[in-house]
């Protein structure tokens, strides 16, 4: 089940995000500060996150929201999937949740940002079978040696 962000998930999902061993301590930060962001202030329209549940916990979430400035673009910010239980579809489920949702808001493009770390791997690899396509590299944009890596996809 794919249900809206509860104040309960909250400890459960920074632990599946530490869980993933990708994501590093600011990285991290970043991911609370969105969710409590979420939690804190239900009239902001900055942030969107979802949940799927299995067994009665927190096993995947995504994040997304519209990009400033533009017409019907929307950035997918986080999407986080317990590492005990890759490989079951759980990552395929939230973004064709994600993008259902895009859809029925007007959106368009989905962009998603990554690094070029080899423990980034996966997640570009999630990226390109789920029909996102490289628009951008940017060297060193992190720090000497790790690119940013910018996926997008339109929706039809």
């Amino acid at each position: 089940m794919i249900r809206p962000l509860g104040r309960e998930d909250r400890g459960p999902l920074r632990d599946l995000v530490v869980a993933t061993g990708v994501f590093t301590d600011d990285e991290v930060e970043i991911a609370l500060e969105l969710i409590d962001i979420v939690l804190n202030d239900p009239g902001q329209k900055d942030y969107i996150i979802r949940v799927y549940e299995e067994g009665g916990k927190a096993a995947g979430y995504y994040c997304v929201g519209p990009t400033p400035a533009t017409e019907g673009t929307f950035d997918l910010y986080w999407v986080a999937v317990d590492p005990a239980l890759h490989g079951r579809g759980i990552g395929r489920a939230l973004d064709d949740h994600a993008c259902a949702l895009i859809r029925g808001m007007s959106g368009r493009l989905v962009i998603a940002e990554t690094s070029s770390l080899p423990r980034y791997g996966p997640t570009r690899e999630f990226y390109r079978r789920r029909g996102y396509s490289e628009v951008a590299k940017i060297a060193d944009y992190y720090r000497p040696g790790d690119d940013l890596v910018v996926y997008g996809k339109y929706l039809k």
